[in-house]
């Protein structure tokens, strides 16, 4: 019960903290002969420590000035400001339609290199898991190690059957 209390009494000294940043910044955590902890404005306790509340502050200080840059106006289910070119800003950075061309080539390239080679990888893995058994080694003479290296190389094969597919994906979204 006092632990949800303390608890609650944080969360409490917490939010006051941040509505009068202004005022007060320093709350300390105490510690009593108990080893319970009390959060407080004053250190007048042995074993305070000060925290930093800065970044629980949720709203600007009164009397803020407002952002220079607000945010503009949204379009009803556009997903983008009212008044915007559906293509983007004026000076946003256009790519002709080859140079784009080439970029997704490499990339189709670079992915399918990686694809074969996540591909041989699996291949590898699944040859030394054996269907299941794999063929135990000198310093296995332990079952539990060979149990181990089994669950290691069964998590490596899952791990790489996602890795493919994920590539494959990526392959996929390639224009």
């Amino acid at each position: 019960m006092t632990d949800r209390v303390t608890k609650l009494g944080v969360l409490v000294l917490l939010a006051g903290a941040g509505m009068a940043a202004q005022a007060q910044s320093t709350v300390f955590r105490c510690t009593d002969e108990n080893g319970r902890v009390l959060y407080t404005d004053s250190a007048n306790q042995r074993n305070c420590k000060a925290i930093d509340v800065q970044g629980a502050i949720s709203q600007p200080p009164r009397g803020a000035a407002p952002s220079a840059n607000p945010a503009p106006a949204m379009r009803q289910g556009a997903g983008r400001p009212a008044g915007a070119a559906a293509t983007g800003p004026a000076n946003f950075p256009r790519v002709d339609s080859y140079t784009q061309r080439a970029r997704d080539d490499d990339r189709r390239d670079i992915l399918n290199d990686e694809l074969r080679a996540e591909e041989k990888k699996l291949a590898a893995l699944r040859q030394e898991f054996g269907n299941g058994e794999p063929e135990r080694q000198g310093n296995e003479k332990n079952y539990a190690k060979y149990q181990e290296r089994v669950a290691r190389l069964r998590e490596d094969i899952g791990r790489s059957e996602k890795n493919i597919e994920a590539l494959k994906r990526e392959i996929g979204n390639i224009r």
